[in-house]
């Protein structure tokens, strides 16, 4: 998991995570980045990680778009 900034935009790189480990990452990055709002996740070309990332903010009811496939943007918590 790498969390890194671009064009002031804070980043979570989920390339390299284990499926089982997602949805707990994903939480606790927009929870401790809820102050940037908007962050940028790139779950790549899996879609069962967009799956898995899109259930995870749903559960939390995280408002979130999907700009490009395999980017997901969270737009409000």
């Amino acid at each position: 998991m790498n969390v890194f900034q671009e064009r002031g935009i804070t980043h979570l790189d989920l390339h390299g995570v284990r499926h089982h480990e997602v949805a707990d990452s994903v939480i606790d990055f927009c929870y401790q980045y809820q102050s940037e709002i908007p962050l940028i996740i790139i779950c790549g070309n899996s879609v069962n990680m967009i799956n898995i990332v899109s259930a995870s903010l749903d559960k939390d009811s995280i408002q979130y778009s999907s700009p490009r496939f395999g980017i997901i943007r969270v737009e409000r918590i």
